[in-house]
């Protein structure tokens, strides 16, 4: 995964999660779990921005309504799953 993507998919997730979230520092805690999230994503060989900005919204998302990070690490990765299972099954078409 190319680091201007992952960079990118990062900043993205993180400036809509400080939109809704106002009271929220820009150096929270959160910022950098979600860095090591998308970071550690390199193993899936993933280097797609559109499917990256998906995954670090959702594991926000998640990290909000689970508490844990392990817990929202899994659903993010989910997701991220069916979404690259369902763009492979497009492109067999």
């Amino acid at each position: 995964m190319s680091s201007q993507a992952r960079e990118g998919a990062c900043a993205f997730a993180w400036r809509n999660y400080l939109l809704l979230h106002s009271g929220i520092s820009e150096n929270d805690d959160r910022r950098s779990a979600l860095y090591s999230y998308i970071s550690n994503l390199r193993g899936t060989g993933e280097d797609d921005f559109d499917l990256l900005q998906i995954a670090a919204v959702a594991y926000l998302k998640k990290l909000d309504e689970l508490h844990d990070d392990q817990c929202a690490r899994r659903a993010a990765d989910e997701l991220l799953a069916e979404r690259l299972e369902a763009s492979s099954s497009q492109q067999d078409r």
